[in-house]
């Protein structure tokens, strides 16, 4: 059976009532996103009055159907406080891609970023974001660890959820032996580290190795890396949100691929 990228296999919001599959995303950047992206396959959009009549065309063109809804139904159908903007879109998930795959559509020197049982959809989906803003190739996550790839996900990640190939993965200390093998620079942030992100040469294929907050990374996963590093903080405040993390690490990846 293949497992999909969003939806059931992590208790999604589910269709109430239709087929299992189906999952909602909602909020413009992601319902435009999923419209534009040619391997989403989408149902349903419903959209309320005022709308931008740009994503109505798109939706047309793509043959979804479209069912006018004033925002209090579109509500019903959302978790509780979904934002939607007037906008919600029924779909199915995406395939999940390999890693072999992402690999060799990857130009290199590449970066990936692996998420060890980072579990917040907000933050996750920041981290999907900003990796799409800096040209990561991939976000690599536990397949039991991870939050499901819709709605509340998708929306904090502004669109980028469908351009970013998310990589689950049975077992990440794995993952890192093969990616070792690969040739790339492993690096676990850990608030501890003696060494500082800007003191290495990232003019190469590498992985930024992030953990959940409070718990950090896991033994194992920081014992396949090459080294642990952190962020040039002030005592003063010396760890960031996870998201944020990963954004400026990206940043420093994105500025030494760049000057190569």
């Amino acid at each position: 059976m293949t497992r999909h990228r969003d939806g059931h296999r992590s208790g999604g919001h589910k269709e109430r009532g239709g087929d299992s599959g189906l999952v909602w995303l909602w909020g413009t950047h992601a319902v435009t996103a999923a419209l534009r992206n040619p391997d989403r396959k989408c149902r349903k959009l419903l959209a309320s009055q005022g709308v931008d009549p740009g994503v109505l065309a798109q939706a047309q063109r793509r043959k979804v159907v479209v069912e006018a809804a004033d925002p209090a139904t579109i509500s019903r159908v959302l978790p509780r406080e979904a934002v939607h903007q007037g906008l919600a879109l029924q779909v199915f998930p995406l395939e999940e891609p390999d890693l072999i795959s992402v690999l060799e559509a990857s130009k290199r020197p590449c970066c990936l970023v692996v998420l060890d049982q980072v579990t917040d959809p907000h933050n996750f989906g920041a981290v999907i974001r900003s990796a799409a803003a800096f040209g990561a190739s991939a976000v690599i996550v536990q397949d039991r660890h991870s939050p499901p790839l819709n709605g509340v996900l998708a929306k904090a990640a502004s669109g980028a959820l469908e351009t970013v190939p998310i990589v689950p993965v049975v077992n990440i200390a794995r993952t890192l032996e093969q990616l070792g093998r690969e040739g790339f620079l492993r690096l676990a942030f850990a608030d501890e580290a003696s060494e500082t992100l800007e003191t290495l040469d990232l003019r190469r294929d590498t992985v930024l190795v992030l953990g959940s907050e409070g718990e950090g990374l896991r033994r194992l996963t920081r014992e396949n890396c090459d080294t642990s590093v952190r962020l040039p903080t002030t005592p003063a405040m010396p760890s960031l949100n996870v998201s944020n993390a990963a954004a400026v690490a990206l940043y420093a990846f994105a500025i030494a691929r760049d000057s190569r």
